[in-house]
């Protein structure tokens, strides 16, 4: 781990902490590359597992190509999901924890098996293979206010995507069949808000473990992945209730206080 990369995540870290408004690393520190974004994010990882606990999970952001287009790169990104922050359905989120919270409907998939760096590449088929089960699920975007127009995605990878935590419902076990193109609705306060189809979940996971896999990190069994929002990202109030309902795999609830 070299020093830039330990600064930056370090800035990174403090300005979350502080509670700061998200800004972009300055000109003269900030990652030249991906990869170099990707190492400053480990060490933020290290940083992060002393408040958060271990790393429990990855998940997938900028999978639009609005997003992409908006932050100057042509494919997702990636980070991890902290085993402090995995919340169960139904919980209740107190929105004074988050400078500004945000919210992703989406389907998660629980490991089952192990996905090892040697094993890559992944592919869709292999990696449904290592799925104990999936879940509708909850990712708790926190942006701090960024101005997504202005935000740099190398800026944004060391500050991992954003993830503030996940809410998860209840593992089902299902067939790829079942889940990839299948239906979610989405709900605040009982009035319809949203709808969409989810994509190839299992494409996700493995473009992830092939992401974890190119800087030497394995999945592991009993992992939680997070695979992109079904329906629009929507802001989120306290007295607020919102649930995410996938055919096939039940529904995920969440109150904000």
């Amino acid at each position: 781990m070299n020093n830039a990369a330990e600064s930056n995540a370090r800035r990174m870290w403090d300005a979350r902490v502080a509670r700061q408004p998200y800004a972009n690393l300055p000109d003269s520190a900030a990652p030249r590359s991906i990869e170099e974004a990707y190492e400053a994010q480990e060490a933020y990882w290290r940083l992060a597992e002393a408040v958060y606990g271990p790393v429990a999970g990855v998940k997938v952001a900028t999978t639009t190509k609005v997003m992409q287009q908006l932050m100057g790169i042509s494919h997702p990104c990636g980070g991890a999901i902290f085993a402090k922050t995995i919340h169960s359905s139904p919980a209740r989120i107190d929105k004074a924890m988050f400078v500004n919270l945000r919210v992703e409907s989406e389907i998660a998939l629980e490991l089952g098996a192990d996905m090892p760096a040697k094993g890559a590449p992944w592919n869709a088929e292999t990696a449904a293979a290592c799925v104990a089960g999936a879940m509708p699920a909850f990712e708790l975007i926190e942006d701090r206010h960024a101005v997504y127009t202005e935000t740099r995605a190398t800026s944004m990878i060391v500050d991992n995507c954003w993830n503030g935590g996940v809410v998860l419902g209840p593992m089902k076990k299902v067939a790829p069949v079942d889940v990839i193109g299948v239906k979610g609705r989405q709900t605040l306060n009982g009035q319809a808000s949203g709808e969409g189809n989810a994509e190839n979940p299992f494409a996700t996971l493995a473009w992830l473990a092939n992401l974890m896999a190119a800087r030497s990190h394995d999945l592991k069994r009993g992992m939680v992945v997070i695979t992109g929002s079904v329906v629009p990202t929507f802001s989120i109030s306290p007295g607020d209730r919102a649930v995410f309902s996938v055919e096939g795999l039940g529904e995920v609830v969440m109150d904000i206080v």
